[in-house]
Formats: C-alpha cells, structure tokens, sequence
C-alpha cells in the first residue's frame, strides 16, 4: 500500500469491495440512523412506493465511501465531502468503493470518489478533501 505521500494525480486509492447489500444491514442501519423509513427494510411496503424491491439508505452507501480513507488516518483526515446520488441500491447488489486523486496541493488531496454495483453503474460520485497534518 503506498502512503498519502507517495500517491500522484491520476493514481487511485485500492478499492474496496463490500460485503452483498442484505436485509440485516439494513435493519441495523436504520436503527443506528434513526431511518425508519420501511422502504429500506419492508419490501411490501417499497412496492407500494412504486420501487422492485427495498433500497439501501443513501447515507449508508455514502457512510461507506470513508472506508476507503480508514488505511491512512494516521496521515489526516476527511476534511469535505460532497456527493451526488446517482441510482439506487438494491438487496444482494455487490457495491465497490473507488477514489482516484484529482489533484494534490501542498498537504491537501482531492480526490474523485464512487460507489459502482455489480452491474458497473455508478450509484454514487463525488469528491473527497483529504487534508494531511502538517509535518
């Protein structure tokens, strides 16, 4: 794994690939989020919404894009985060996290983050600072 340092513009971060979307997260997400809304965990209740099945919380896709960040905390932090929504995620879809440096000035890293599924469709795009501590 190379270091915050070592990364130039136009290298990506390694990517992470999450574990298949299930029910259970679900449930335990929203609880931990207050989210209750039963389209996230009630399939009846998602086809009455006009959807083919429940959905994933957006903010747990988007919680999960700082995974990718988890390796180098040591060397700073997430200092903004801007995301757009781009398709919804399903149960048992196979999400994998993505960021590649934009640009990097002085101890500030921009970064082009996603979340694409299984089927290669983005779900989630964005843009991550990375701000490291100064020496």
């Amino acid at each position: 794994m190379m270091t915050l340092q070592e990364i130039q513009v136009g290298d990506s971060l390694e990517d992470i690939q999450l574990e298949p979307v299930d029910r259970i997260t679900l449930i335990k997400y929203a609880g931990a989020s207050g989210d209750f809304n039963p389209i996230h965990t009630i399939d009846e209740e998602a086809k009455k919404a006009g959807l083919p099945g429940i959905i994933a919380h957006g903010m747990w896709t988007m919680g999960n894009l700082s995974k990718l960040f988890t390796p180098y905390y040591e060397e700073g932090f997430i200092q903004d985060y801007q995301i757009r929504f781009r398709g919804m995620v399903f149960l048992n879809d196979q999400i994998t996290l993505k960021a590649e440096l934009k640009e990097k000035e002085a101890n500030k890293l921009s970064f082009l983050v996603k979340a694409i599924n299984q089927k290669g469709a983005d779900v989630i795009n964005g843009e991550v600072v990375y701000k490291k501590y100064e020496d």
